[in-house]
């Protein structure tokens, strides 16, 4: 699938543990409390400055005085938290501990030194007329100032080398456990195995979710919430995938199916540690961020230049440059998809930039030797005719892109051939698949996971979870047309001058009519922190779905109250999970709440299924299952309790309260399901045992 931005704070920022490049526990929280310091201090070092240029002559009042030593506390305080922040760090990474104690040692001492040069309460007493302060040594206060700031960046730098490397560390747990996915053979193996993949993906979100919020380049931050986003969708789609695999092992479509679906991680993985240590594999340099716009803004910033100096350019530089961009253009023109209208205009303003081009090197060559004011006035005509020529070639570039993305959204607004494809797979109709398998890779190549999953399908229309995989590279795949149609809504209104608000979550609840409860559910703006926070949970009860999902696979065909029960709450928690993504079926709030009532219901009515089925078993059995019992029944409640009562103007906090609650349950489902499951079988394996004993009894009784 297509990198997908996704809501961009997927991870957020907090204060997570997670096991180091030493196997120490490292909390990922420490650089975000380092910039948090860092933002007290810049503040307090300005007002220093001010208080640095303060006139001599002008009177010291009392309340002055009382200023400036507050500020020169205040800075020491924060060096001191900042310090101790840095030691925490230099005694977890030996490899940096000296360079970042000797910067915690500076900052130190810039800080006392700045308390006791602002030390200057005293001042206006006749004692305190030999005393060194602010005002009788304003250079010892800006060399402790700069080297506050220097210790301070010293620090900063170095705790960053430690997230990069726990990052990668990170990811390179993920990829060891890849490669032993990829080699499962036995359910029972990929569940444990799949469990543990679950908790490094959660610990590598986490990590690079800190990381996208402190980028400060827009592109690189998008990249990282794209290539982010990619991992999250393609982890719920190993799971069906490798499930799909294990139940039809000489399937080759399903290989491919699940091969796809590593390649793409892995792709996205070397991606995000691309942007996290800004290079690129074996030395390439990235021309993807030199884009059309960039280097047309670039071209017209040159030949404006001119007016000021001739000679600061050079005419082969230009023409150079306007090649270059002209080049990448023919990606537009050269596209089976471009309209002819679009294509032929685009190639007349090509031409037209390179005539204009050649009459303002003319007159440029003319200028530099003749400085005649009719010289002057020609040449800056022909800037502004080539300037206006680049603009209305933006403006077609951007037109006809535009134009195909909507032309496809189009086509694949009512997911005609999504549906065509599923229905010919439950046919088992070969014919029917390669046909629409060939209209839907003519609008992207990369689709092959989903004509894999479909191929699959069709060879095992019986299969059940070989039809769950296709639903869910199809859900994947409308997610992937819907993050389009709000980016174009985005890109169109920014290219035009709006910068309106963003499109956030379609899941956002908005108020009902004829709902009393929902009355005080007002549309509220998240906020960045908010949207990632609700976003983290959200990724945790994906994953948390995944693992009750494989429990319910070991029961197999069985069918009981104890599975029905799980696999509803499984299907509620899912759609949940894709709520916090801004997909799914849930639109409102009132969708929200009657989810999370049918949850609680359901999660009551297994824990009646489980109390009946424990009585069948003996004493101790009996006691963990009740033990869980225990600590299910109650959330169940509270989580009735937080759907009814009303919040006001505290939608996000309300959304959160219910996510947490409706993690915890599905934790406990997991356990649930895994200890039923156990006790089932040692309880058949006795019932057995005694049939066994029964009829050799008898046997032996008739002989």
């Amino acid at each position: 699938m297509a990198a997908s931005p996704g809501p961009a704070g997927v991870g957020g920022a907090g204060a997570v543990q997670g096991s180091g490049p030493s196997g120490f526990a490292f909390d990922s929280g420490l650089e975000i409390k380092t910039r948090s310091v860092e933002q007290t201090l810049l503040p307090l070092v300005s007002q220093i400055t001010t208080l640095i240029n303060h006139k001599d002559n002008t009177k010291k009042s009392d309340k002055t005085l009382q200023a400036i030593q507050r500020v020169g506390q205040a800075v020491n305080l924060a060096v001191g938290r900042f310090v101790k922040v840095g030691e925490a760090i230099a005694n977890e990474n030996w490899d940096l501990k000296e360079e970042i104690n000797i910067a915690c040692i500076e900052a130190k001492q810039a800080g006392e030194t700045i308390a006791a040069l602002t030390d200057v309460s005293s001042l206006n007493h006749p004692e305190s007329d030999g005393q060194i302060t602010i005002f009788t040594d304003k250079t010892g206060v800006i060399k402790a100032a700069r080297l506050l700031l220097s210790s301070v960046t010293k620090v900063l730098l170095l705790a960053d080398r430690v997230v990069i490397k726990q990052i990668i560390t990170s990811r390179n747990k993920v990829l060891a456990t890849m490669e032993r996915l990829e080699k499962v053979n036995s359910f029972q193996e990929f569940v444990q195995i799949f469990s543990q993949f679950g908790n490094e993906m959660v610990e590598f979100a986490h990590l690079t979710g800190d990381r996208q919020n402190d980028l400060k380049d827009e592109k690189k931050k998008a990249k990282m919430a794209a290539a982010r986003a990619v991992l999250e969708k393609c982890t719920m789609m190993l799971l069906t995938a490798s499930k799909t695999c294990l139940r039809h092992p000489h399937c080759e479509s399903a290989h491919k199916n699940k091969g796809g679906v590593f390649d793409r991680m892995k792709v996205a993985l070397d991606k995000v540690i691309e942007i996290v240590t800004d290079s690129k594999p074996n030395g390439e340099t990235d021309n993807s961020s030199i884009s059309i716009f960039a280097g047309i803004k670039e071209f017209k910033m040159n030949i404006e230049t001119l007016r000021e100096n001739l000679y600061f350019q050079s005419k082969e530089n230009l023409s150079a440059m306007l090649e270059v961009i002209l080049e990448r253009t023919e990606d537009f023109t050269d596209s089976a998809y471009t309209s002819h209208e679009h294509r032929e205009r685009i190639l007349e303003l090509s031409t037209q930039a390179r005539r204009e081009l050649q009459q303002l090197i003319s007159v440029w060559i003319q200028a530099q030797s003749k400085k005649t004011k009719s010289i002057a006035e020609e040449l800056e005509l022909s800037i502004l005719k080539i300037s206006h020529s680049l603009n209305e070639l933006k403006k077609e570039l951007h037109s006809t892109a535009t134009q195909l993305v909507a032309d496809l959204l189009r086509y694949h607004a009512d997911h005609v051939v999504l549906k065509a494809l599923k229905l010919t797979g439950v046919e088992g109709n070969l014919e029917g698949l390669a046909e629409y398998a060939c209209k839907l890779s003519e609008q992207k190549e990369q689709l092959v996971e989903i004509i894999s999953a479909a191929e699959t399908l069709t060879l095992h229309p019986s299969s059940k979870i070989a039809k769950e995989n296709l639903d869910v590279f199809c859900e994947a795949w409308e997610s992937q047309i819907s993050d389009m149609s709000t980016l174009l809504r985005e890109i169109n209104d920014v290219f035009e001058g709006r910068r309106g608000e963003k499109y956030g979550y379609l899941s956002l609840p908005k108020p009902m009519k004829n709902n009393a409860n929902l009355k005080s559910l007002k549309p509220d703006k998240a906020d960045s922190e908010e949207q990632a926070k609700i976003a983290k949970l959200g990724l945790k009860l994906g994953l948390l779905t995944s693992d009750a999902n494989c429990e319910i696979e070991k029961w197999g065909d069985q069918e009981s109250e104890i599975i029905r029960c799980g696999r509803n709450m499984a299907r509620v928690a899912y759609s949940l999970y894709l709520f916090t993504r801004g997909e799914g079926p849930l639109k409102t709030s009132q969708d929200l709440i009657h989810q999370l009532e049918v949850f609680a219901d359901e999660g009551l009515q297994l824990a009646s299924s489980v109390q009946a089925f424990s009585k069948q078993l003996k004493d101790d059995d009996k006691l963990m299952l009740l033990l869980e019992i225990n600590k299910l029944i109650p959330l169940c409640h509270q989580l009735q309790t937080i759907t009814k009562t009303p919040l006001q103007n505290q939608v996000f906090l309300k959304v959160d309260k219910c996510i947490t609650k409706t993690r915890s349950m599905m934790a406990i489902l997991v356990q649930l399901l895994s200890l039923c499951y156990k006790l089932l079988k040692k309880l058949q394996m006795e019932n057995n045992r005694w049939v066994s004993v029964t009829n050799k009894d008898s046997v032996d009784g008739k002989t």
